[in-house]
């Protein structure tokens, strides 16, 4: 659809590749196979420099997610890496305190 944001594999393919390995170390297949179809909604915007976090899904009315919530903290070798996963679908990646990462242009013709 045009009006879905751009595939979080084409804009970051490296991070994708470490959530995909993270995640199988985990324990957690099922999402290390979905990462790969999640499309960025939105950058976080809350302006911190350590802060490069990405969300995947609209989020809900109200500030916490509710029913259906949890938390997947990740080993990356450096930095944070927390998915929020609501309902099994990845909605959020909260990426702190890593080098800042390249964007690919994906811009479409």
């Amino acid at each position: 659809m045009e009006d879905e944001g751009p595939l979080l594999r084409e804009v970051y393919p490296d991070l994708v590749a470490e959530l995909v390995r993270l995640l199988e170390d985990e324990g957690e297949r099922y999402l290390s196979i979905t990462v790969r179809d999640l499309r960025i909604v939105a950058e976080c915007g809350c302006g911190d420099d350590f802060c490069q976090s990405l969300r995947t899904a609209p989020h809900p009315p109200g500030e916490p997610y509710g029913p259906g919530h949890r938390n997947v903290l990740l080993d990356p070798d450096e930095g944070m890496l927390v998915l929020d996963v609501l309902d099994e679908r990845i909605v959020y990646v909260e990426i702190l305190s890593r080098p800042p990462m390249t964007r690919r242009d994906v811009s479409r013709p």
